[in-house]
């Protein structure tokens, strides 16, 4: 596979480490990070509904480019999100995760201290929202890999799986 080309996604509870590994990833491979639209979104609510995670999912995809990327969230996150929240996953959150495609997932284990943040709504139940993600990940049969442990440790499964995706 081409670097150009790949495509990596995280995922996970909040507080996980995604976006400490999505960029670090992005810049040990020298390939784009696209950010999570929904942080800039949710800086300008005071609150939301269940529409505007449809509005969020539908941004987020329009970000990413045709060729490779890191991406800090993908449509899971949308998908356990609603289902957490709203008890149902929208047509158009379903639509959006079946298109989706990436070469591999990271899932970030919640082993790590909880970060306090103003969007962050779960501290409590981090280890339940993780086998949550894990089940989704399975259940749509999604080519994953967990991350725990320290972030050096966390950096070296990432850097084994990403070079054998390449073929190096």
């Amino acid at each position: 596979m081409e670097k150009s080309s790949l495509r990596i996604a995280f995922t996970g509870p909040e507080s996980s480490g995604k976006t400490t590994m999505a960029t670090w990833c992005a810049q040990e491979f020298s390939l784009t990070y696209i950010d999570e639209f929904a942080r800039i979104y949710l800086a300008h609510q005071s609150s939301y509904i269940q529409k505007d995670l449809d509005v969020m999912a539908q941004e987020q995809v329009a970000l990413w480019p045709k060729k490779g990327f890191v991406a800090d969230t993908e449509m899971h996150v949308f998908e356990v999100w609603s289902k957490v929240k709203y008890a149902e996953v929208s047509p158009i959150i379903r639509q959006l995760l079946n298109a989706q495609h990436f070469d591999h997932y990271f899932l970030c284990a919640p082993d790590i201290p909880w970060e306090a943040d103003p969007l962050r709504e779960n501290p409590h139940d981090r280890q339940q929202l993780f086998e949550i993600y894990q089940k989704v990940l399975e259940e749509n049969k999604r080519r994953y890999s967990i991350l725990a442990g320290s972030f050096e440790n966390r950096q070296e499964l990432i850097k084994i799986k990403v070079l054998s995706l390449l073929n190096v």
